[in-house]
Order: C-alpha cells, then sequence, then structure tokens
C-alpha cells in the first residue's frame, strides 16, 4: 500500500514539474548554478544563498524549489569543473575529486574526468533519490509521534554534531555557534512579546532576516574571502583537449569499467552519511577515495596521485548522494545537517512552509514535486553540461576581479530587492565584512547559520516542554527518545578526537590529532 502510495504522490509530482513553465525553472536553476557554481571557490551554500533573494519574486513556492534543484545540482557540477581544470574546489566535498582530477586534466584527459564526474552524479543523484522517494514518507510519519521533548534533542544534536565535526577548532565552532544563537534571539520574544536584544532599536524588533544573515555571510563574506586569495590561485584552466562529438565517446571502454562500481560504491557511502549531522558531504567524499584507493592497491594498480579515474567518480557520486540525504532530516524533521541544508530551510521559511512530519500531509504537492524535480534536475545536468562543458569554461577566462565584483554587486541588488531598505543592505555588508574576518581567523560559518535557523525552534520547543512539563527540567532525560538524543550529543562532542582515543587504545602515534571536515557544501 505504501508502495502504491508513492508511486502515486510521485506521478502526480513528476505532472506537476512536466509543466512547461516549471520545466524552465528547472533549466534555469541547471544553469544559474553551473554559471555561479563554476567560479572558483564559489559552492552550493553560497551559490544558493546569492540566488535566494529571487525567491521573494516567486507567487508559488513550487517553482522557486524546482529551481533550487536545478541550482543544487547545477553548483554541485561546477564545484567539480573547477577542480579537474583549475585545482580550486567550489566546496570542500570536492577537494577529493580534485586531487586525481586535476592529475587527469594536466594529462590531457579532463574530457574523462569531467564525464566521469558527471555520468557518476547522475547515476548517484538517480539510485538516492529513489531512496530519498521510499524512505522520506515512512520516516516523517514516525516523527509525527515526536514530543516537544525531542524536536529539542534532536535540534540540539543537529547543532552540536555539526558545529564539533567542522572547522579545526572545537571551541571555534562553539563560539560561531553561539554567536549564531544570539543573532537568532534579536527580536521580539515569540511567547512574552517582549523585545530582546533590540538596543532600543525600532529596526531590530522584528530580528535580523535569516536571508540577510545567509547572503552577508556566504555571498559576501565568503566572496571576500576567495577574492582576497586570488593571488594564491591558477589564473587559466588546463587546456580542455578536443573530444568526440558523442558525450559517451569522452570515456573508453577501460574508462566505464573502472568508473562504474566506484559510482554505486559512493552512492552507498553518500546517501547514509548525508542523513545524519556529519557536517555533510565531506565524509563520504574522503571515505569513497580512501576506498577506491585501497581498492586499487589490492588489484596492483595505483595510479592514485597521477590520475587515477576511480579517485573522480567515487567522490563524485558521493558528493551528488549526499544531497538526497541531506534531504530525508531536512524534509521530515525540519533539520539541516550541511550549510547548503541550512540554507535550504530558509528558503522554505521564506514562503511560510515548515519543514517536518506534517510537511507530506499539510504541503504534499509542493514535496513530492521537488522530489520528481531532483530526477529531472539531474537528467538535464546530464544533458547540458557535457556538450556545453566548453562554454562554461570561458566563464573561467573573465578576471577575476571583475567576476567576484559582480558577485558582490549582486547580492547588495537581491538584499535591496527584499524591503527596499538600504539599512539591511549596509547590515548585510557589515555581517559580510564579520563574516570574512571569521574564515581568515579561521572560525567556521555554518553554525552561525545553524544557531540562526534552529535556535529559535530549539528554545520555543525547550520552554514549551518546560510548561508541559510544569517546570520540571527532568522531562528531558526521563523520556527514553530524548534521553538517548541527548546521549548522542554529549558523545558526538568526541567523535572529532576519535583519532586521538584510538590511537591510545592501541598504543600508537595518532595519524591526525582531530577529524575536520569543511563547511561548504
Amino acid at each position: 500500500m505504501i508502495g502504491l502510495s508513492v508511486f502515486g504522490d510521485l506521478l502526480h509530482g513528476f505532472g506537476t514539474v512536466l509543466d512547461p513553465m516549471n520545466l524552465l525553472w528547472a533549466i534555469l536553476g541547471v544553469t544559474l548554478g553551473m554559471l555561479v557554481g563554476i567560479l572558483p571557490g564559489i559552492g552550493p551554500a553560497l551559490t544558493i544563498a546569492l540566488l535566494l533573494p529571487i525567491t521573494f519574486n516567486f507567487s508559488d513556492p513550487i517553482g522557486a524549489f524546482i529551481m533550487f534543484a536545478g541550482i543544487y545540482y547545477g553548483a554541485m557540477y561546477g564545484g567539480s569543473t573547477t577542480s579537474i581544470l583549475i585545482n580550486t574546489p567550489g566546496e570542500s566535498a570536492s577537494v577529493a575529486t580534485a586531487i586525481e582530477g586535476h592529475k587527469m586534466a594536466q594529462k590531457g584527459r579532463a574530457r574523462a574526468a569531467l564525464a566521469t564526474a558527471a555520468i557518476g552524479s547522475f547515476v548517484a543523484g538517480t539510485i538516492s533519490t529513489v531512496l530519498l522517494t521510499f524512505v522520506a514518507k515512512p520516516i516523517g510519519s514516525l516523527a509525527s509521534h515526536f514530543q516537544a521533548t525531542d524536536y529539542f534533542a534532536i535540534t540540539l544534536l543537529a547543532m552540536v554534531a555539526v558545529t564539533a565535526i567542522v572547522g579545526h577548532s572545537l571551541v571555534r565552532g562553539l563560539l560561531s555557534l553561539v554567536v549564531g544563537l544570539f543573532i537568532g534571539l534579536i527580536g521580539l520574544d515569540s511567547l512574552s512579546g517582549a523585545p530582546r536584544y533590540t538596543f532600543g532599536t525600532l529596526r531590530l524588533l522584528d530580528g535580523i532576516d535569516v536571508v540577510i544573515v545567509i547572503v552577508g555571510l556566504f555571498a559576501i563574506g565568503e566572496t571576500l574571502h576567495v577574492a582576497s586569495k586570488l593571488r594564491s590561485t591558477p589564473e587559466r584552466p588546463a587546456v580542455l583537449e578536443k573530444g568526440r562529438r558523442l558525450r559517451t565517446g569522452y570515456l573508453t571502454k577501460s574508462d566505464w569499467g573502472r568508473s562504474w562500481k566506484p559510482w554505486l560504491r559512493g552512492t552507498a557511502l553518500g546517501f547514509p552519511f548525508g542523513a545524519i549531522p556529519s557536517g555533510g558531504a565531506e565524509v563520504p567524499t574522503f571515505l569513497s577515495y580512501s576506498i577506491e584507493r585501497r581498492q586499487a592497491r589490492k588489484k596492483g594498480r595505483d595510479e592514485f596521485g597521477d590520475g587515477a579515474i576511480e579517485g573522480v567518480a567515487g567522490p563524485e557520486a558521493a558528493n551528488n548522494a549526499s544531497f538526497s540525504g541531506v534531504l530525508v532530516p531536512l524534509l521530515t524533521l525540519g533539520l539541516p545537517t550541511s550549510a547548503t541544508a541550512a540554507v535550504m530551510l530558509a528558503a522554505f521559511q521564506i514562503f511560510n512552509v515548515q519543514p517536518g512530519p506534517q510537511l507530506f500531509e499539510d504541503q504534499s504537492t509542493l514535496v513530492w514535486t521537488l522530489i520528481a524535480s531532483l530526477y529531472i534536475g539531474n537528467l538535464i545536468l546530464l544533458i547540458m553540461n557535457l556538450p556545453l562543458i566548453q562554454i562554461w569554461v570561458q566563464v573561467l577566462k573573465v578576471p577575476r576581479p571583475l567576476l567576484y565584483a559582480g558577485i558582490l554587486v549582486f547580492a547588495c541588488l537581491g538584499v535591496y530587492s527584499l524591503s527596499g531598505s538600504g539599512y539591511e543592505v549596509l547590515m548585510a555588508l557589515v555581517i559580510g565584512v564579520v563574516g570574512f574576518f571569521m574564515r581568515k581567523l579561521d572560525f567556521p560559518i555554518a553554525p552561525v547559520i545553524l544557531g540562526v535557523i534552529l535556535g529559535p525552534t530549539m528554545e520555543e520547543q525547550f520552554r514549551r516542554s518546560l510548561v508541559i512539563s510544569n517546570g520540571d527540567a527532568s522531562v528531558f532525560v526521563t523520556r527514553p527518545l530524548s534521553a538517548v538524543i541527548i546521549v548522542l550529543t554529549v558523545l558526538a562532542l568526541f567523535v572529532p578526537y576519535l583519532p586521538r582515543i584510538v590511537a591510545r587504545i592501541r598504543g600508537t602515534q595518532p595519524t591526525r590529532d582531530r577529524l575536520t571536515f569543511g563547511e561548504d557544501d
């Protein structure tokens, strides 16, 4: 019965997304995502943040989310393109791809690297979206039985787990989270209506719009940070050798044989890791790279470090599959497990749509159209990008200062379009400068976004739990599910130190003092 119901809902979603106007939004999303995502240092989170103000012109959220699905896929493939051609990953999840992909490009095999990345992304995206199709609704039904204490504990777990694993310092990560929580508390108290941290300014009574924070930290702050490193990044892409007309002709028979298993293994890693609060796609991409290297050594064929195609195929599949995994907790629980998911959650809030257990009932058309658009966006990506790769490469030849100046101007115009207020533009610029110095001083940005978005929700559920229990704080540990999640939250603080703990147990020297992953996915 569940399977038939899912098929019916999915077909209805396809019927909506295949409407000519919605199909146009999907194509536009993929194109914009590629155009912006191919810029060096620009990842999916920054791309979506930059284009987020556009959604204010949509009267219907369906078109906006169809476009966002395309933007994500386009930006993600754009990140792999810059990784392969100029060894400058647009996101931390593309670092593993850059290791082997750029070596292949230097050896005159750029088209093969781009092809295995694109086809692997399509395979992984399709398989992981099928998994999302069948697991999201049952998880949403299960989550409908959660109580306020459970939501508080899950929100706390999401914030702490992501904060603990991104960046190079737990203390810096927690300080970033505190900054985000503080920003989220500015404005009127949701329960009492009392002003908080407004400093007597009427403009702050409504709080600081999350879009301003996101555009400031990502679009402005991140662009300033990337622009400040212009002198240390390559100016020209690797030569893109002439290839055959057929897209499949970019890969030889040997390339196909060496790529299909890494595609499947990468998918198997990416989806589950995306669904848990692990900071996004960095963990599965590096795991995939390690596994493929180990597999190659077993076969006596270790080209890793010199342009092994498996080192591109596996990580790219894991990267793509993780996005569908990220959507599971986002749609069913309203919890973002990565920076990109946090920006997506802000997009939901723009339209007063709250992801969670009731989303599949209250916004069924929106959810299933979004899932259907993942299939369509994935297909459009495959069809468009390889034939048009020569066009995308031309973007890399535009002088970098002009590109980044254009991004800053576009970001400011986007903020101004929200309300026509110069005050909000100034606020976004101030937040952008703060974000720039945070990156310079190695403070992670993702915890700030999570604090701003999830902080008010966590506070509301915390206070609601205390009201229901007549002020008894033990309610958070007497309910089994809440107690288990809180224990997991505490354990999450120790996850980055696993290498040191394991080495101490074995009596050996740790190869790494601390597990750290990026935050740009």
